[in-house]
């Protein structure tokens, strides 16, 4: 939620084209809900752009192979442990074009769709993250609910420092500041809650 918040502070286009999406598709005068979400395709490319940018866990979890085989023209002995840098794949110039700028529309057509192998944030097959359901059930309705809202903006003139920290999973060094004014569009929702 902070590396999205803070990816679409720094690119307020991308959360015009969102509330728009949102403006159109869900009942006005009423807070996004679950049967909205599917309906709101450009909400899961920002998503998505976002976990392929800043993947929760930019490891994998660790595999070891069975028995010798080849990968990517390197010969793996059985048994030797791996790692699968996601962030690296995700990141790489020979499957993303531009990588490292944010841009959700990458991912429109693809929805539900893992496009290869090249993007897995959450891994994939048996060892991948249990908590992949719930998370892609969480996030569109919370960071849905900020969109719809709010109208957000960076406090000062600089963009919001995307800087990564240090650890198993992909914290941001600075934590977001930003600032908020609730949309004239949604001061009936936010009256309410």
């Amino acid at each position: 939620m902070e590396w999205a918040m803070s990816l679409l502070v720094n690119n307020p286009h991308v959360i015009k084209k969102a509330q728009t999406e949102i403006d159109v598709h869900v009942e006005k005068g009423k807070l996004l809900d679950e049967s909205d979400i599917n309906k709101l395709p450009y909400l899961h490319c920002i998503i998505n752009e976002t976990l392929r940018l800043y993947p929760a866990g930019p490891l994998l979890v660790t595999h070891e192979s069975s028995e010798d085989c080849v990968v990517g023209g390197y010969n793996i002995p059985g048994g030797t442990m791996l790692l699968v840098n996601m962030w690296g794949i995700q990141n790489d110039p020979n499957l993303w074009d531009e990588p490292t700028k944010f841009k959700p529309e990458r991912f429109e057509g693809l929805e539900g769709a893992r496009d290869g192998f090249k993007f897995m944030p959450f891994g994939s097959g048996r060892r991948g993250c249990p908590g992949e359901g719930l998370a892609m059930r969480v996030v569109p309705l919370a960071l849905g609910a900020l969109i719809q809202c709010f109208d957000w903006e960076r406090v000062g003139e600089n963009l919001v420092d995307m800087t990564e920290g240090v650890g198993l999973t992909l914290p941001k060094a600075q934590p977001l500041e930003a600032k908020c004014r609730t949309r004239s569009l949604a001061l009936d929702i936010v009256s309410q809650v």
